[in-house]
């Protein structure tokens, strides 16, 4: 039987070699962090995270989140030699290893379960997916707010359900990063004791040593945040590491920061060279004399001794599985004691609604007046979120202009002193907002953020990994138009839309009036995996009278023939989205007066109109019609594939300008008559 300093040894040298060896069998990775950091990330798995790697999915969990994703082999060593098992997307267990040996060799190869950054969803075990720096703390704010809020929600005296910590492993580039500023000073300002970074100071970015760029004093600015800093003088020390660790758990007021001093240094003494810290293999030489250096075979390559899974397991694979059979035992308990709770418990965990989510949705009335977007989504998300307790969110200090607070009675502020709140304030930090939303998200409760339309550029990364990740998050984004007006061209979105239409599983929606923005929530809270822009006006918009134009219900379908002509047989069409939709019934109305028939598609949803068959898209497109004119307050960017080469776009072609609104309109065509003038144009092009 080895003594503990030598299996610890041997533990952490494995991890070393895997990744020395997975990144020169790819020729291609970053070697450096996980050889420096295997001692700390052993330490904390082996000796502290409540993790059971036969239920990598086990709702009170604690979190690992490896922000310095290009270190992703440093995590894979950990999943395969600590054995996590492999869930599938309908949640339930394989049986088999999420990481292989033979996923490690193939490293960064197509379909290798060990890409080149984590990646959540294809890889079990990894709790979000990283790569861009910064990212992983961000988010894992979200989950530790999730933590405390789900704590609050659920727990019962004698049923502590949820009670996790989050620990995020970072480096210098996560710190340059300005999300992690914004998501470590709200962290301090609402004391998420249950989250700890750990930070890989080691002085080494790309370009070369952190001193060209980066001179902040990292532990005075997290002080100053409000965290709890302590530090580790040698990441090798796992006395140190463990004394550290061990404050942290015993911080209950506060985040924790862990600085942990590194240096990446290899088998040969004239090694300088930091590239392989950041995207270059070793090279066999300098690998046989890394390898000498540990007392490793030097010639052995991706060696795994047998002893180490049966220590791992007899470690936080034993303590893993103790308190996740403890916590499935307490939850049947729970269930007897609290059956509703448990039935919300289990709802939420498989991002399902509970039964009769949309009981009460209103139905607006005609109007001519109408109601702006934001307002009648303000009524439709009060009413939802009463009836889907885990749906949270908030502003980005913007709640009263895009009426996203939740009013109704128990709702409440999330802050220290009340874990309970459903509303939670940002702050003007839309970049962390947005890596929030996505924790709490990955934590399963369902979370929605809002902000203007003109500053979804501040949170498109964040929002770019929603869609990656497919997460159901809610994006709120209100005063979608050159309708703000006065408020001129810096707040007014042109290129925001067709960039929000540019991501990938990302469904946009802009509905036309009050009756389809109920029918828009109908859609988001069915959706499970995919996340969306709800895209709302400032001003109001008339509320058309359904029983002569088509019912609202059809937005789930993407775009909708609203009104037609009384044959139904349309000689020139008109598309459009949100507001522009009015003026487009308006134009309609005046051509068949004059005995041109028009048609008029409201287009709230792109990507839902894609996904309708042929047949379904032809009738509301025909491909007969080539007479077709566009309408929308944006970047005319994409228009061309619905109205053709023989269509007009009507549409921004410059950043607008400061003005009352109805001036805007004209200066820029947004007019009946413009439209249909276009209209009379492309109708008599394509009659030649």
């Amino acid at each position: 039987m080895m003594a503990k300093g030598e299996i610890d040894d041997l533990c952490i040298n494995t991890i070393r070699t895997l990744s020395m060896d997975a990144v020169q069998e790819a020729n291609s990775g970053h070697p450096g962090t996980p050889m420096a950091m295997a001692p700390v990330v052993y330490t904390l798995w082996q000796e502290f995270l409540r993790f059971d790697p036969e239920d990598p999915i086990w709702p009170n969990r604690d979190r690992f989140v490896l922000s310095i994703g290009h270190a992703s082999m440093l995590l894979y060593s950990m999943l395969h030699l600590t054995g996590v098992k492999a869930v599938n997307p309908q949640y339930e267990r394989l049986g088999e290893l999420a990481v292989r040996l033979e996923d490690i060799q193939r490293f960064r190869q197509l379909d290798s379960k060990c890409p080149g950054h984590p990646e959540y969803r294809w890889t079990s075990g990894v709790e979000t997916t990283t790569g861009p720096l910064g990212q992983g703390v961000a988010t894992s704010v979200g989950m530790a707010i999730a933590g405390l809020w789900m704590a609050q929600y659920f727990n019962r005296p004698g049923f502590e359900m949820f009670d996790y910590d989050v620990y995020a492993l970072c480096g210098d580039g996560c710190m340059m990063e300005g999300v992690s500023g914004e998501a470590a000073s709200l962290a301090g300002h609402l004391k998420l004791a249950n989250l700890c970074w750990i930070y890989d100071n080691n002085k080494i970015t790309i370009e070369g040593h952190t001193d060209w760029a980066f001179s902040d004093d990292v532990a005075v600015r997290f002080i100053a945040y409000g965290w709890n800093v302590t530090r580790v003088g040698d990441a090798n020390d796992l006395g140190l590491l463990t004394r550290a660790f061990q404050t942290f758990r015993n911080t209950a007021d506060r985040p924790t920061l862990i600085i942990v001093d590194s240096h990446i240094a290899y088998g040969s003494p004239n090694k300088q060279d930091t590239s392989a810290a950041h995207g270059e293999p070793l090279g066999a030489e300098e690998i046989r004399l890394t390898k000498r250096t540990y007392g490793w075979p030097e010639d052995a390559k991706f060696l795994v001794p047998g002893r180490l899974r049966e220590h791992f397991q007899a470690g936080m694979g034993q303590r893993g599985q103790a308190l996740r059979t403890a916590w499935i035992a307490r939850f049947e308990e729970y269930s007897k004691s609290y059956p509703d709770l448990a039935d919300q418990l289990y709802r939420m965990q498989h991002r399902q609604v509970p039964g009769g989510w949309d009981k009460g949705l209103p139905t607006f009335p005609p109007d001519p007046k109408g109601l702006a977007g934001r307002d009648a989504s303000a009524k439709v998300l009060n009413i939802v979120a009463k009836n889907v307790p885990w749906l949270i969110g908030g502003s980005a200090d913007l709640a009263p202009s895009t009426k996203t607070r939740l009013t109704f009675e128990g709702a409440g502020d999330f802050s220290p002193e009340n874990r309970a709140g459903r509303n939670l304030h940002f702050g003007i930090r839309e970049h962390a907002m947005g890596s929030i939303l996505n924790g709490l998200s990955l934590s399963k409760a369902r979370s929605y953020g809002s902000g203007f339309l003109i500053f979804s550029d501040y949170s498109r990364p964040a929002i770019r990994l929603s869609a990656l990740m497919e997460l159901p998050v809610i994006y709120v984004f209100t005063h979608d138009s050159i309708g703000v007006g006065e408020d001129g061209p810096t707040h007014q979105p042109v290129e925001q839309l067709a960039s929000l239409r540019a991501i990938p599983g990302l469904i946009t929606l802009r509905p036309a009036d009050a009756n389809e923005v109920v029918e828009a929530w109908r859609v988001i809270m069915t959706l499970r995996h995919e996340p969306v822009a709800l895209i709302l006006s400032r001003q109001a918009l008339p509320t058309l009278d359904r029983s002569v134009y088509a019912p609202a219900s059809n937005l789930a379908r993407g775009a909708y023939v609203l009104a037609d002509p009384a044959d139904g047989k349309p000689d020139v069409l008109l598309l459009a989205t949100g507001s522009e939709v009015w003026l487009c019934i308006q134009a309609h109305e005046r051509l068949a007066v004059e005995g041109i028939k028009a048609r008029v598609v409201s287009m709230p949803s792109w990507e839902l109109f894609e996904r309708q068959n042929q047949a379904y898209r032809d009738g509301v497109i025909p491909p007969g019609v080539g007479a077709r004119v566009s309408v929308e307050q944006a970047s005319t960017f994409g228009w061309s594939e619905y109205v053709g080469s023989a269509g007009q776009r009507i549409g921004m072609k410059t950043f607008g300008a400061s003005a009352p609104l109805k001036e805007l309109q004209k200066k820029f065509g947004f007019t009946v008559e413009n439209i249909v003038a276009a209209a009379k144009g492309r109708l008599a092009v394509a009659r030649g």
